[in-house]
């Protein structure tokens, strides 16, 4: 797959992905992935999220994954397990923590840093990777927070509400 086609497919998908770019030529260094339910509900729209993110992985873009919707009948093992699994690995979630933080570094062999969490568990800070030994860290609960901040109270409500 060229770069071109792989980075064209990335920028379909951008408003769910935050895409990290080296200041000396604008290549494309990391990708963060925010999974939907949509990634989820239908075997093709699974596929495609795997496939993207393992030619992703391929072309040396690290990766980080947040999952944080329940696995359905097409990634059991949630989203990870799905990726992993179209990489030859097998992953299997902790009982109690079926929702997961993957962070991939790419460099000729994948190395996966993966965090199982729950619903109702606050999000620990995750690896970004810029290199193989070089990552910045994603405050993923602050932000979360600071997100939910700005929700206007109707919708906090209604997402109050149906959370039990």
């Amino acid at each position: 797959m060229s770069d071109t086609v792989t980075e064209a497919m990335l920028l379909a998908a951008r408003r769910r992905q935050l895409i990290i770019r080296h200041t000396t030529g604008d290549r494309i260094v990391a990708l963060l992935e925010i999974v939907s339910p949509g990634n989820k509900e239908k075997r093709g729209a699974l596929e495609a999220f795997v496939d993207k993110a393992a030619a992703a992985l391929d072309l040396g873009y690290h990766l980080l994954v947040i999952d944080l919707f329940p696995p359905g009948p097409f990634d059991p093992e949630g989203m990870h397990g799905a990726i992993w699994k179209n990489l030859r690995g097998v992953y299997q979630p902790p009982p109690g923590k079926p929702l997961t933080l993957a962070a991939y570094a790419a460099a000729g062999a994948i190395t996966c840093y993966v965090e199982p969490t729950a619903a109702g568990t606050a999000l620990i800070p995750m690896p970004l990777f810029l290199d193989p030994t070089h990552y910045v860290e994603v405050p993923l609960e602050s932000t979360y927070q600071a997100a939910y901040e700005g929700v206007p109270r109707r919708w906090k409500q209604v997402m109050e509400s149906t959370a039990l």
